[in-house]
């Protein structure tokens, strides 16, 4: 493809070059570029791609996109310079890759707690509706059965399109992406055309990049704001920002609640740690999810399954057949009768809700004992608030390590310990070592009780040093259990 259709539509400040290069793959990562190749240099949160240019050109680019144009020109080498390489990368990338969002119908959900458990759970819906389908999720991507490990929520402009693309060359019709703050902030889905959005809920997280709770909802903001007139925008009118994300979208606005008036609405009936049965639009319905907040989730997916055509019989009679998410409340039976819960919980609010959906079936007849930490070198002003969420509604809490990356894991202990008070302390043990701190709650744990283990759920690693370490809270519960 000549450069100056993968620019199509982006307007430079300045050309040094030739316009007509033959250009055969698009990167903002300077190691995976290759001969013909179009390096995009961005300035990233830690470093600046303009460092990369020489590199680049070294290893075969015949463009550069730049913001800063270089003092030396190589000749031979075609360098574009525009306002700003974050604002255009992801409108190269479609551009190279054949505009591939507008060839399956795609839907983005975005939120703090929710995103992967709606998107996964469409996808999989969607298929056994007998539809091909892609899924861009925190846990992995899905090119119909073939598995793409996923770095990121949302990968980089160029892996998105580059991803989508295949999906479309798979014969795709639907795709369902979870879509981050980070990756709204920095304009990962910047050219992609969105067939729907859906908003979760919103609550504190990723203040170490947002700096403030405004500036981290106007990123999930962005993504309706951005949204095409033919598109729908699902928000859940029980959250406080419900209405807001919505207010100044071009798309069909439609409403989904638990506890008020709405254009999709579901409450409880009957619940077990097995499942709950649920009315749903005046519709009886069993599923094999438990927690309030998955019915919200399992009414974004009865309404987004609506608003792209399905019959409410249809989407009723999938959805009873579905299972949770792999670490999203997911049930571990002892031998001894008590039930282990793993958990991707790891903001204050999740883990309420996590806590709120145990007692829900437990009602009052069986004790909980929570294991939890806070990971290193992210936000830290949550640690106190999840300290005091567990021990809140907890007959124990075991206060743990959970991805300490390049702080010291007892540092993040006590951060969490200093939202706590004497009396809260009585119910709070202490144990770095997570795998002991497993056991030891397990030890605690009699039949009928609950023991919660928060924070990793799919994980299956531990993050020390700048070291992943293999380590799977389900595979040391089963480890446990097998005595």
């Amino acid at each position: 493809m000549k450069l100056s259709e993968v620019l199509k539509n982006i307007k430079p400040l300045q050309v040094a070059g030739d316009m007509d290069v033959e250009i055969c793959g698009v990167n903002i990562d300077s190691r995976r570029i290759g001969n013909g190749h179009l390096f995009i240099s961005m300035k990233g949160t830690l470093a600046d791609g303009h460092k990369f240019i020489g590199k680049a050109i070294d290893q075969g680019a015949r463009a550069i996109l730049c913001e800063d144009m270089p003092e030396e020109l190589k000749a031979g080498v075609t360098y574009v310079q525009v306002p700003s390489t974050e604002d255009v990368a992801g409108r190269a990338a479609t551009n190279f890759y054949g505009n591939p969002s507008t060839k399956l119908t795609l839907v983005g959900v975005t939120g703090t707690n929710g995103k992967t458990t709606i998107a996964t759970l469409l996808y999989n819906m969607f298929r056994k509706m007998g539809h091909k389908c892609g899924l861009l999720s925190t846990v992995c991507n899905y090119i119909e059965d073939e598995a793409v490990p996923a770095d990121h929520t949302t990968p980089d402009p160029i892996e998105l399109n580059m991803l989508l693309a295949r999906m479309v060359e798979a014969g795709c019709e639907y795709a369902f992406m979870e879509c981050s703050s980070h990756a709204i902030a920095q304009k990962r889905i910047g050219g992609l055309t969105f067939a729907g959005g859906i908003f979760t809920n919103l609550t504190r997280d990723h203040l170490d990049y947002h700096k403030t709770f405004e500036n981290y909802r106007n990123a999930k903001k962005a993504f309706f704001d951005a949204l095409p007139k033919s598109a729908f925008a699902i928000t859940n009118a029980d959250d406080k920002n419900g209405m807001v994300m919505v207010q100044n979208t071009k798309a069909t606005i439609k409403t989904y609640s638990t506890r008020s008036m709405a254009d999709f609405k579901a409450r409880i009936i009957e619940c077990h740690f097995e499942g709950m049965y649920l009315d749903i639009d005046n519709h009886e319905v069993g599923v094999q999810f438990i927690g309030k907040f998955n019915v919200s989730n399992l009414l974004a997916v009865y309404a987004s399954a609506v608003m792209l055509g399905q019959q409410p019989e249809d989407i009723l009679l999938v959805m009873s057949t579905l299972h949770s998410v792999s670490g999203r409340l997911e049930p571990i039976r002892s031998p001894e009768g008590y039930t282990a819960i793993v958990d991707y919980a790891h903001t204050p609010d999740a883990l309420a809700n996590v806590l709120n959906a145990i007692h829900e079936v437990l009602d009052g007849k069986g004790k909980v004992v929570t294991v939890c930490g806070a990971g290193g070198n992210r936000d830290k002003g949550k640690r106190p608030l999840m300290a005091q969420e567990a021990v809140k509604q907890s007959d124990k809490v075991i206060i743990t390590s959970d991805n300490p990356r390049f702080e010291e894991p007892q540092a993040i202990i006590d951060d969490m310990l200093a939202g706590l008070n004497a009396q809260q302390m009585k119910k709070v043990l202490c144990i770095v070592d997570r795998r002991e701190a497993i056991r030891t709650a397990c030890m605690l744990a009699r039949k009928g009780d609950v023991v919660l283990i928060a924070g990793k759920g799919h994980e299956d690693y531990q993050e020390i040093k700048g070291v992943k370490h293999h380590f799977d809270d389900k595979e040391v519960v089963r480890d446990i259990f097998n005595g």
